[in-house]
């Protein structure tokens, strides 16, 4: 299935993506696509029930309806970083022996083409187009990837911003160049994990002001879905609802030779991974 969040922020409705391409307004069987759900034993199981008639659903238009993430109150997000080969090799970084973690803030997500907001005193804002995996089963030291893929819920696309001087330059741990307002656009769609067999599959695309600048595959994954989620387990409990950013290929500002091309106010960054749908966003300045 594919689920989403539509309307005005703070006043979203829960939708799915029928397979016939209309929009059904969910919000007579479920209140909202939110943590609850997930943790509902049989949550999306009565969602999986309406989508199997969706046209007895009300249809939405989407002409001029916002698109919001497609989570809402949302746990914890997670970020794995330097996980895929080619991004550590453009970057200089050795292979890390182990994932390597940080967090973002929830209030850092905003919708699939919200505005994304550059950073007072910012000169260095980079982009990463990143696979998110929803948790839906809580997980404590679980014993193994396959053991861990069951504890997922499903998939969407995530923008990872992040300010490369705050982030690296300016002393302390990362989270300070990846929790500006606006660096975790999200969706615009929520998609079951039965529908995305193959996590290690997917290829993913960025690209500002319309040149391709990554274009890469989550088989380029160091940690692949599975065992990041196992790790993590062992670290900290993992809730339905929180998120895990896994990473991004390939591709980045920071990985350009001089003059790096980082983002600016009034630059278009587009990027979509197959199956979890598009986003844009139209930078301007905080």
């Amino acid at each position: 299935m594919k689920l989403l969040r539509v309307g005005t922020a703070g006043a979203e409705r829960p939708a799915l993506l029928a397979e016939d391409g209309t929009l059904r307004d969910l919000s007579g069987v479920v209140p909202d696509i939110d943590s609850a759900l997930l943790a509902d034993e049989h949550g999306l199981d009565r969602v999986r029930a309406a989508a199997a008639d969706a046209a007895s659903l009300p249809e939405l238009d989407p002409a001029g309806l916002r698109t919001g993430a497609p989570l809402a109150r949302i746990g914890k997000i997670i970020c794995i970083g330097l996980n895929y080969h080619d991004h550590a090799k453009e970057t200089g970084a050795a292979i890390p022996e182990e994932p390597i973690l940080f967090f973002k803030a929830p209030d850092t997500v905003v919708g699939p083409e919200d505005t994304v907001l550059v950073p007072r005193n910012s000169v260095k804002t980079d982009w990463e187009v990143e696979l998110a995996v929803v948790i839906g089963r809580t997980a404590r030291y679980l014993d193994s990837a396959e053991e861990a893929l069951e504890h997922v819920a499903g998939y969407a696309t995530a923008h990872d911003v992040s300010e490369r001087e705050f982030q690296i330059e300016r002393g302390g741990t990362w989270d300070k160049g990846k929790n500006c307002e606006t660096f975790n656009p999200l969706g615009p769609w929520f998609v079951t994990a039965d529908e995305i067999p193959d996590p290690q599959a997917l290829p993913l695309r960025l690209w500002v002001n319309g040149e391709l600048k990554q274009d890469g595959t989550t088989a380029e994954q160091i940690f692949p879905v599975g065992e990041v989620v196992r790790y993590l387990s062992h670290f900290m409990t993992l809730y339905p609802g929180d998120v895990i950013n896994t990473g991004t290929p390939a591709g980045v500002a920071m990985g350009h030779p001089d003059p790096k091309p980082y983002l600016r106010a009034g630059d278009v960054v587009e990027l979509e991974i197959e199956g979890l749908g598009r986003q844009r966003q139209v930078l301007k300045d905080a």
